[in-house]
C-alpha cells in the first residue's frame, strides 16, 4: 500500500509540474464558456440573424437557454469532447514516460510494474474527475452570472448526477488508450486510436448502432443524439468489459515489456 501512495504521488508530481494540466483545463472549459455564447446569441435577435452557425450548432444540439439546456450540454461536452481530452490525458499519463525516456528507469524500480501502472490510472481518474468539476464550477458561475432560467436543486443533481455518470463512462474507456500508449512507446499511436474510435463513433452511432460500440455510448447517455433509451444492459457491460481488457492488457504488456 506504501508503494503504491508513493507511485501514486509520483505521479502527481510529474502531472502539477508539467504544462499540459493547465492545457487540459484550458481545453475542457471552452465547453461552459460555447454555452454561454449560444445563450448570448439565443438571447440576442439581433446577434441571432447575424450568426446563422451558431444558430444552427443550437438547434443540433437541442439546446435552450436556461439550467436544463445549460447542464445538458456540459454533458454532451463531456460525452463527446471527453473521449479526446481524458484520452489526450491517458495518452501523456504513459506515452511521457517514452518521449522523455524514462520508461527504462522504472523498469528496475524496486516496485511492482503493476503497481506503477495502476497508480497511473488511478492519476488518470483523478485528473479527468478534476477536470469534469471544474467545467461543473465554471458552469455554475457562468450560469448564474447570465441568470439562467430554470434553476433548480432537483435539476441540478439530476444533471450533476448525469454528467459525472458519462465522466466515469470516459475515463473507463480510458486504459485502452494507456495500452496503445504502451505498446506504441509515445503519443502517436495512442492519439490516433481517440481520433479513429471518436470518428467510428459518429459514424456508427448515424447507423444506429452506438450501442454496440464502447466510444458512442458516453455520447448517447449524455443525449447528444436526443435520447438515451437505445442503451441496454449489454451496452453497459461492453463497456465495461472493454475497460477491463485494456487494463489487464496493459498490466500484461507492462510486466512482459522488457522480455
Amino acid at each position: 500500500m506504501n508503494k503504491l501512495l508513493s507511485a501514486c504521488y509520483a505521479e502527481y508530481i510529474k502531472a502539477r509540474k508539467s504544462k499540459v494540466f493547465p492545457v487540459t483545463i484550458i481545453a475542457f472549459s471552452l465547453a461552459p464558456i460555447m454555452g454561454s455564447l449560444f445563450v448570448i446569441v439565443l438571447r440576442s435577435r439581433e446577434l441571432l440573424a447575424n450568426n446563422k452557425i451558431l444558430e444552427e450548432k443550437a438547434q443540433q444540439a437541442a439546446f435552450s437557454p436556461d439550467w436544463p439546456g445549460f447542464f445538458g450540454l456540459l454533458a454532451q461536452a463531456v460525452g463527446v469532447g471527453g473521449i479526446i481530452v481524458f484520452g489526450f490525458v491517458a495518452s501523456w499519463v504513459f506515452g511521457r514516460e517514452y518521449s522523455d525516456r524514462t520508461a527504462k528507469d522504472l523498469f528496475v524500480l524496486p516496485i511492482s510494474r503493476a503497481t506503477i501502472v495502476i497508480s497511473k490510472l488511478l492519476t488518470i481518474v483523478a485528473w479527468c474527475l478534476l477536470l469534469t468539476v471544474t467545467i461543473i464550477l465554471l458552469g455554475l458561475i457562468l450560469g448564474f452570472a447570465l441568470k439562467l432560467p430554470g434553476w433548480s436543486f432537483n435539476i441540478f443533481a439530476e444533471s450533476l448526477k448525469n454528467i459525472f455518470i458519462t465522466s466515469i463512462m470516459v475515463i473507463l474507456l480510458c486504459s485502452p488508450v494507456s495500452f496503445f500508449a504502451s505498446i506504441g512507446r509515445g503519443y502517436l499511436a495512442p492519439l490516433g486510436f481517440v481520433v479513429i474510435t471518436l470518428v467510428l463513433a459518429q459514424i456508427i452511432g448515424a447507423l444506429g448502432y452506438g450501442a454496440y460500440f464502447p466510444w458512442a455510448i458516453p455520447g448517447i447517455y449524455s443525449k447528444v443524439t436526443g435520447s438515451s433509451s437505445i442503451l441496454g444492459y449489454f451496452s453497459y457491460a461492453l463497456l465495461i468489459g472493454t475497460s477491463i481488457t485494456g487494463y489487464f492488457a496493459t498490466i500484461l504488456w507492462w510486466l512482459r515489456a522488457d522480455q
